[in-house]
């Protein structure tokens, strides 16, 4: 199964095989680099895509994943108040030099280091949802009710509040 796999793929399919989890990472003929590619791709709703958004904390150093439903934009204001982070969005090369994986393919799980990770819980609104799987032509479909479990997340509210989003 592995072998047809491209090499960043062929990682996460090896991580979820080696962690018990049954889910099958398949390469597609069009892009998933974005949510709204990826739902148009895979034939799903956008909600259903998990993003995994890499963002440094300025007073560590450390990666921070935030995964997020695909309709949702991030309040990185609100993550901080709620773990007294500071975070920046990590550029390029911080992602594959410390993540693994290229922006636009990375995946919630099969890192090169262990993440602090942070959970968009309108996920759990879903039975099944999709995500990255190392490359923009890459993704793996999981039962919501593991998302935890697979990436030793925790669930907060982290999205910006329709009220309160700018224009």
């Amino acid at each position: 199964m592995t072998n047809d796999l491209s090499g960043s793929a062929k990682k996460v399919q090896i991580f979820l095989e080696e962690n018990g989890f049954t889910c099958i990472v398949k390469e597609l003929p069009a892009s998933t680099r974005t949510a709204e590619e990826a739902a148009n791709t895979i034939g799903c709703e956008v909600a259903q895509i998990a993003k995994s958004l890499i963002f440094v904390d300025k007073k560590s150093g450390s990666p921070i994943l935030v995964i997020a439903s695909g309709i949702n934009r991030v309040d990185t204001t609100k993550i901080e108040k709620l773990t007294g982070l500071q975070l920046v969005k990590a550029d390029g090369k911080f992602v594959k030099e410390r993540i693994g994986f290229a922006i636009g393919g990375v995946p919630p799980v099969g890192h090169l280091e262990k993440i602090k990770t942070f959970l968009d819980p309108s996920l759990k609104n879903y039975e099944w949802i999709w995500a990255a799987a190392g490359t923009p032509f890459a993704v793996f479909q999981f039962s919501s009710h593991d998302i935890q479990r697979m990436t030793g997340g925790e669930f907060i509210d982290l999205k910006i509040d329709k009220a309160h989003e700018k224009v």
